[in-house]
């Protein structure tokens, strides 16, 4: 496959249920076949994207100094902001071209969990940052939500299975700027070659050259949404609990051809998380014969851990 599909999450929600099969169906063969759809009739109106970009802007371009208020220590840059080449991909020694935001969970009903959590962080110098994030993050929380849902029941599972894992989750919506390319890079790319930690990703501002997906022969192909589409993929949580039957793929963002160096490239990722102690546990129906288990049982809080600690953004 070298296109990535599209579909319209408008026929899931539509009430009627042969729309609504053709969603799943539609979701659930991409996902095992390449792991990323184009998704159009999410909750994200062009008012909120327009205000989400023109904020997550006006931060990046405060001075160095102002920006770096924010960067809080001993949290392993889960909330606020995180400077230019602090993270890398696994296995990788080269910092990213890019530096990110954090907003977090907000949490309203559950004590331990929003101690689990740190805390938001607040920008004072922007009065409408973090309302605007909290806005895209709760739009871009509910759209995952369906999304689980329709391959809850492609993995014919009970269509809300998913609903309690997510609720309160430590999901993670991340601006992040590439900026200009001043000089030849030795050998850093913008984003290097990974596999996403969580459940599901959400892309905003796929739209342009830049983000590409390893397809099963090991090609790598555009992947280009239109500028109504989220681009969505599983990441490694999902694949490992369905034993890989929903494909977390292989993807980079390179950087761009020399003419356009001068140019930042910003792209809002949300990264669906449940809360920590959902068990990934291998689901039974994604065991058989020719597909026997292939992950040990262990927690999504532990897995996270893992992982962060091989992408350095936690020290051991």
């Amino acid at each position: 496959m070298n296109i990535i599909p599209s579909v319209d999450l408008a026929d899931f929600t539509s009430g009627d249920p042969s729309k609504k099969q053709q969603f799943v169906d539609a979701i659930g063969k991409a996902y095992e076949e390449i792991g990323f759809v184009a998704l159009k009739g999410h909750f994200l109106d062009d008012r909120l994207v327009e205000n989400l970009y023109q904020e997550v802007k006006n931060f990046f371009n405060l001075p160095l100094e102002t920006k770096q208020k924010y960067e809080i220590p001993g949290i392993g840059g889960q909330r606020g902001y995180v400077s230019f080449g602090k993270e890398s991909a696994k296995g990788k020694k080269e910092g990213d071209l890019k530096e990110f935001w954090h907003f977090g969970q907000y949490v309203e009903d559950d004590d331990q969990l929003k101690a689990e959590y740190p805390d938001n962080v607040i920008v004072e110098e922007l009065p409408d940052f973090n309302k605007v994030g909290k806005e895209a993050y709760q739009m871009l929380e509910k759209t995952a939500k369906y999304v689980l849902r329709a391959l809850a029941l492609h993995l014919g599972l009970e269509e809300t299975y998913f609903d309690a894992y997510i609720h309160n989750g430590n999901s993670i919506l991340r601006p992040i700027h590439y900026p200009p390319i001043t000089e030849e890079p030795k050998e850093a790319v913008r984003a290097a070659a990974h596999g996403d930690i969580n459940l599901i990703t959400l892309l905003m501002g796929a739209q342009g050259r830049g983000l590409q997906v390893q397809n099963h022969k090991g090609e790598w192909i555009d992947a280009i949404a239109e500028p109504d589409e989220l681009m969505i993929n599983v990441g490694d949580m999902l694949s490992r609990h369905t034993n890989n039957k929903l494909k977390s793929t292989i993807h980079r963002v390179v950087n761009p051809p020399k003419e356009l160096w001068g140019t930042s490239r910003y792209s809002i990722p949300f990264f669906m998380h449940p809360i920590s102690s959902m068990k990934l546990d291998v689901l039974e129906s994604c065991v058989d014969d020719n597909n026997p288990k292939a992950f040990e049982d262990i927690t999504a809080g532990e897995f996270l851990t893992e992982r962060l600690i091989e992408l350095g953004l936690i020290k051991k």
